[in-house]
Parts: structure tokens; sequence; C-alpha cells
């Protein structure tokens, strides 16, 4: 049997590190305990506390899930009826951890809240804030941002009253993403550089790359997608100098693949524009290749976690870039086992995102066909449908962009139906719009503004004037048909000045934010690559 360990100080050494995030010692102290073959001590009052800081030391990157359940196998189940209440808590609090690393968010969520609940008024510090920080990653991956909020809030509350300034830094990285979710980029970014200035002197890789990958998405959808992939790239040369095969490294890769596929939309809007072939299409599927490549990278990173939602991130992925590339047939594959995927862990995210890749599928077939193919209705009516189921799963989380993406395939599908629907592409293309901030001048932007684009091409100016004048103003509010009158005029008239913003402004008496918003929301202006 393996030697057992003395327990006696341990715990206390590891519980100050954690707190100090001082990763080196942490590991070290592991090492020397756990590093050959020893096992815990389940006589011993501490080995529960123990085995909870083993799991929060397995989340900052100690070996891995199955150390964690290497360690809680040799638990005696018969003894955990015997267990003190407050031990009966931290157990709770470890099963909680291994069902989030696990993926098993429900699971996770319902034994947090139980810990919550249940030690209200006598848990001890650091196991509320240990609990409220995982509820608030929980939710999180749920779409459940206003709750996820609350609970990261809270564990930061916590982690100021004990003093812990490191632990503070720590949900700062996650309440960033949280605040970016309702608008605040700038807020968000601030949130990220006070977090790096009290985590640098901890070296700790899977923190400081947290926050480069953080930089990158937010940075990402602003539309200056070279300089996301700049801080990617970073994120991705941080983990892998001490976590090569982490789940994090992995996601990096994914959003660098991301980031290079919308590069490579940007150079094909050029060429189709420019007719111009050659050398730029030559590099666009290069940068498609290179993209597939730090795909197959993370695919097999999270193959060795068993992880399905990272693994089911980059299907979506590849199939947007198959797709792009014209292989449509690998791209309805690759969409169908993502969704498989979504389905098996009730992942409404992943299933929604799926759907929406599933409706461009049908749409790519519609254009293949031109129309000339009875299989032609039968693919539009899919993309509909797809769309559809899209929009719905979207709405059980507090994802705006997802839903907007959604409604955007929604309204897609309505203009390429037979006959076109461009009353309801109009329709989906407001509602979209209107989930859309200042702060979006990514691909969502520039898909919205060439869905509203073909619909004015396809409807004229004066049909939609004319419908209005009779009052057929559809479901829309009056706010809608202002926001909607703006965006015929403003075009026409900064066209007729000179393309002069504070010209139109003058002239119509509206702000000159407004009318660079408008500019950008019909594609007349190109905001959509300056730095923040």
């Amino acid at each position: 049997m393996p030697e057992q360990i003395l327990q006696s100080t341990l715990l206390q050494e590891l519980e100050d590190s954690l707190i100090s995030r001082n990763i080196r010692a942490g590991f070290a102290l592991l090492d020397d305990a756990f590093g050959h073959g020893q096992a815990l001590d389940y006589r011993d009052p501490d080995a529960i506390a123990i085995l909870l800081c083993l799991a929060q030391w397995t989340d900052l990157g100690y070996r891995d899930i199955a150390f964690l359940d290497v360690c809680l196998a040799g638990f005696p189940e018969n003894e955990r009826v015997q267990l003190r209440f407050l031990d009966f808590l931290r157990l709770r609090l470890v099963e909680a951890f291994r069902a989030l690393a696990r993926e098993d968010l429900d699971r996770a969520i319902s034994l947090l809240d139980i810990v919550l609940r249940a030690g209200e008024g006598l848990l001890p510090t650091h196991l509320v804030f240990v609990a409220n920080f995982w509820m608030g990653r929980a939710l999180r991956k749920k779409g459940e941002y206003e709750l996820a909020l609350f609970h990261i809030t809270a564990a930061r509350a916590t982690a100021q009253n004990a003093n812990a300034p490191k632990l503070v830094a720590v949900t700062k990285i996650h309440e960033s993403w949280l605040v970016f979710q309702k608008g605040e980029r700038r807020h968000a970014l601030d949130l990220l550089d006070e977090a790096e200035a009290e985590l640098r002197v901890t070296g700790h890789a899977l923190s400081l790359g947290n926050i480069e990958s953080a930089r990158g998405r937010f940075i990402r959808r602003s539309g200056d997608y070279a300089l996301a992939l700049e801080h990617f790239e970073r994120a991705i040369a941080i983990y892998s100098e001490t976590h090569a095969n982490h789940p994090n490294l992995a996601r990096a890769l994914v959003n660098a693949a991301y980031v290079k596929r919308l590069i490579a939309l940007d150079m094909q809007a050029q060429w189709k524009s420019d007719h111009v072939r050659g050398a730029v299409h030559a590099e666009y599927l290069l940068i498609l290749r290179e993209a597939l490549q730090l795909l197959r990278k993370a695919r097999d990173i999270y193959a060795l976690h068993q992880h399905q939602g990272g693994t089911g991130s980059v299907l979506v992925n590849a199939g947007h870039l198959h797709l792009e590339s014209g292989e449509i047939d690998e791209a309805f594959t690759e969409a169908g086992k993502a969704f498989a995927l979504g389905q098996e862990r009730h992942d409404v995210i992943l299933m929604a995102r799926s759907r929406i890749l599933q409706a461009a599928v049908e749409l790519a077939h519609v254009d293949e066909e031109l129309g000339e193919s009875p299989n032609a209705a039968l693919h539009a009516h899919r993309a509909v449908q797809y769309a559809d189921e899209a929009i719905e799963l979207a709405q059980h989380t507090q994802n705006r962009r997802l839903l907007a993406e959604a409604y955007l395939a929604r309204g897609s599908a309505a203009a390429d139906f037979f006959p076109p629907e461009w009353e309801t592409a109009r329709d989906y293309a407001s509602k979209a719009a209107a989930l859309l901030t200042e702060e979006d001048r990514d691909h969502l932007a520039t898909e919205l503004s060439r869905l509203k684009a073909k619909i004015l091409r396809s409807t004229g100016i004066d049909q939609t004037l004319r419908l209005w004048s009779d009052g057929q103003l559809g479901n829309k509010s009056f706010q809608q048909i202002q926001e909607e009158f703006a965006e015929l005029v403003i075009p026409k008239v900064w066209n007729s000045v000179g393309k002069n913003v504070t010209l139109v402004a003058q002239k119509l008496s509206i702000s000159p934010k407004k009318i660079r918003r408008i500019l950008r929301n019909t594609g007349f202006m190109d905001g959509s690559r300056k730095k923040p």
C-alpha cells in the first residue's frame, strides 16, 4: 500500500499558498506529499479539508482531474455518513468541482447551491469564496450571466474582506468577461489590467494566459483582428510553457483559429469586390489551412481530457472553415456532430451554434443550386427550421450575441426563401441590430450590414416608404420605424454633403455618434477596424 503521509501542517501551508497564489511553493508541497505514491490518510481529521485543497490546486493546474479522482477514490463510502457537517460541505465542494471540470454544469450548480444554502453563516471565509467563485464560473458557462456576476461579485467581496488581494485579482478576470457581456468593454479591459498588475509576480501561467486570452476576445469584438490574434498567440505561448496539454491552451487555439477565419473572410470580401485573385486567394487558403491546423491541436488536447464542450467548439469552428472553403458536405458533418454533443451534454449554447452553422450550410446549398433545382426550396425550408431552432435555444441563455447571430441566420434564410420574405428578413435584421452595441464592430456587424443592404437592394426605398405611408408597418414599433427611416435617409445625406459626418449632424440635428452608428450598420462606413 502507498505510504501514508503526515498531514499535521500540510493543510495550513497549502491554504496559505492558495490565498497568496504562491504557485511554486504549493506545487512543491504537493510534489513532496503526493509525488511518490503517497495517499491521503482518511483517518486524519484534516483529510477532507486537504482533499478540498487538492481540488483547488487541480483547478490551478496541478496534475489533472484524474489525480483528484484517485485521491477521492480512497475515501471509504461507509464513512461519509459519519462526517462532521463542515466536512460534509467540503466534500460537496470537491464533488462540485469535479462536476465543473467534467462539464456537468447542472450537477455542479446543484451541489454548490446546497453548500451555499446549508453553510450560510457557518462556512469559513475561504470556503464562502470558493463556493461563490465556482458557482459564478459554472453559471457563466451556461450563459446565465447576471446570476454568474452576482456570485463572482460575492466572491470578490469575500476576498476583499479577508484582505486577500491575489484572490480579488482572480475574480476580476471572470468579472471582466461578465461586464463585457453587458457592453462595458472599457471597464472589462481595466479589470484585466488590474488583475494582471496583481498576479504578474505570481508567475501563474493559467491566470496570466487567461488574461491575455480575455483581452483577445474583447478586442476581437472591436474588429481589430490582427491585434486580437496577437493576444491569443501570447496566451498560447504562456500556457505552453508549463501546461502543454491544458484545456485552456486548447481554448486559446480555438480562439486564434476563429480570428484567422475572420481575417480570411475580410480577404475574401476584398478579392470579390476588387476582382483580385492570384496571390490574395492563395494567402486566403493558407490562412484557412493554418486555422484548421490550430483546431486539430485543440481537438487533440480536448480529447485527452474528454472535454466534450471544447470538442464541440472545435467542430463548429471547423465546420465554418470547411463551409467557407466550399466543402459543404464536410461542414454539414461537423455541424451534425457538434449538435449531437450539445444534446448529450444539454449544452444549449453549443446546440444553438450548431444550428446556426447548419442553417448556413443549407443556404450554401441554395446558392450552389442557383434556385434551379427542386432541392433548393427544400434547403431553404431547412435553413428556416434550423435558424428558428437556434433562436429558441439562444433565448434560453443571456448571450445576446448568440441570439443576434441566430436572428441574422433567420433573416438570411428569409431573404433566400422561395419566394423571398423581405419583411420577415427586415424584422429579424432589426431584432439583431437591437442586440448589437456600438462596441460590436466585428463580423456580426458586417453580416448585419450585408443583410440590410441585400434587403434594400431587393425591395427598394420607394416600396418601403409606400408601405409605411399606407400604414403597413408589420409588427414594428415606432422606434424601429424611426431607426429604419434613419438608415434610409442618413446615407443619402452623407453622400450628398461629401461624406462629412459633421455636416450631416448639422443638417439633420442628429448626434455624430448616431450618424456613425447608422453608417456602420448600413455598410457605408467601415469603422470596424479601429483600434480600441
